[in-house]
């Protein structure tokens, strides 16, 4: 998913956008929504979220 599109999501969910990098921001979205902020840290082979939206991209 695309920088922009990350941003439009976090916009749409009340999550502030400025100074953070793409892994940032998906953690601070998920956190919003009440989830596990585990994008990109490593774990995505461990990871039980199979609904997850960001699960494509992460790493």
């Amino acid at each position: 998913m695309k920088m922009q599109e990350v941003k439009e999501i976090a916009k749409k969910k009340g999550v502030q956008t400025s100074k953070l990098n793409k892994g940032e921001l998906i953690r601070a979205i998920q956190s919003e929504e009440g989830n596990i902020s585990c994008f990109g840290i490593g774990k995505a082979t461990e990871c039980c979220q199979a609904r997850c939206l960001w699960r494509e991209d992460c790493n």
